[in-house]
C-alpha cells in the first residue's frame, strides 16, 4: 500500500475519490428509483433499505477510522426509517467518513476486522462497498447492464480485496468450505490472475500468478469489471468454465 499525502492509494487508485464518486452515483440512482423500488440484486430489499444500509456502513466506518484497535469494534449505528431523513443522515455520515479519511494519516492505528489495523484500510474497503451498492441502486433504477462499467484497475483491486480479505473473513465468521479444488480467476484486460485453492474446513490459499495459462478445475474469466461483479454475485458477462460447483463454494459475503 502506498500513501500519497493523506489519501490512501494502491497503484494509481485514489480510494477516497472513488468513495465520493460511487456514492454520488448511488445517491442519484436511489433518488431516481424511489424508496419503494425493489433491489433485484438484494432479495427482499427496497431502495430505502439499501440507502439505510449504506448510511449505516459509512457512519460506522467513519467511526472506525478514529477508533484505536484496543477499543474494539465500534457500535453499529441505526439510520432513520423516514426516506428524507435517511438520505440526509447518509449525507452527513458520508461527509464525515471522507473528511476523516483525508485528515487521518493512512498508517495511524485504527480498529478494523483485518490484520491490517490502520485507518487507510477503510478507504479501500468503503470504496468497494460503495461501488457494489451503487451497482445495486443503478439496477433498481432500471439501468441497462452495459452502461455499468468499473475502471479495470479499480475492478481488479476489488477482485483482489474479495479474494484476500472478504472471502477469508467469511471463514472467520463461521462459513466452511465444503469443496476441494483449484480455481483460476483471470481479469484479462487488467493483466492479472489469481489462483484459489479450496479444501474442506481449511483456509483459502490465494496467490497471484503471472501466467494465466495454468491448469485449474474451474475458471472465472473476463474483463476485470465482469469478474468483479461475478465475485460479488452481481450480473455481468464473466465466463465460467470447468467445475462450476467450485465457484459456488467460494465463501462470498
Amino acid at each position: 500500500m502506498e500513501v500519497a499525502g493523506r489519501i490512501t492509494m494502491v497503484g494509481f487508485v485514489d480510494f477516497v475519490a472513488q468513495i465520493e464518486t460511487q456514492a454520488s452515483l448511488m445517491r442519484s440512482a436511489a433518488l431516481k428509483a424511489g424508496p419503494d423500488a425493489e433491489v433485484p440484486t438484494c432479495p427482499e430489499w427496497t431502495v430505502l433499505k439499501l440507502v439505510r444500509h449504506m448510511a449505516e456502513v459509512h457512519t460506522w466506518a467513519g467511526q472506525a477510522v478514529v477508533t484505536e484497535p484496543s477499543s474494539g469494534r465500534p457500535e453499529w449505528p441505526k439510520a432513520p426509517r423516514d426516506w428524507d431523513e435517511a438520505i440526509s443522515w447518509w449525507d452527513k455520515g458520508l461527509a464525515r467518513l471522507v473528511e476523516r479519511l483525508r485528515e487521518v494519516p493512512a498508517d495511524r492505528p485504527a480498529w478494523t476486522f483485518h490484520d491490517e489495523q490502520v485507518a487507510g484500510f477503510w478507504a479501500r474497503r468503503q470504496a468497494h462497498e460503495t461501488s457494489i451498492h451503487r451497482l445495486d441502486a443503478e439496477l433498481a433504477a432500471g439501468a441497462e447492464l452495459p452502461s455499468l462499467v468499473f475502471d479495470s484497475e479499480f475492478a481488479a483491486d476489488g477482485i483482489d480485496e474479495m479474494l484476500t480479505i472478504m472471502m477469508p473473513r467469511q471463514l472467520v465468521l463461521g462459513r466452511v468450505v465444503e469443496a476441494t479444488g483449484h480455481v483460476l480467476v483471470h481479469a484479462a484486460d487488467a493483466g492479472q490472475a489469481w489462483e484459489v485453492w479450496l479444501a474442506p474446513g481449511e483456509p483459502l490459499v490465494v496467490t497471484g500468478v503471472l501466467d494465466s495459462a495454468v491448469n485449474a478445475d474451474a475458471t472465472l474469466a473476463g474483463t476485470a469489471d465482469a469478474v468483479y461483479r461475478a465475485l460479488w454475485g452481481r450480473p455481468g458477462h464473466a465466463i465460467v468454465s470447468g467445475d462450476e460447483s467450485l465457484l459456488a463454494a467460494l465463501p462470498r459475503p
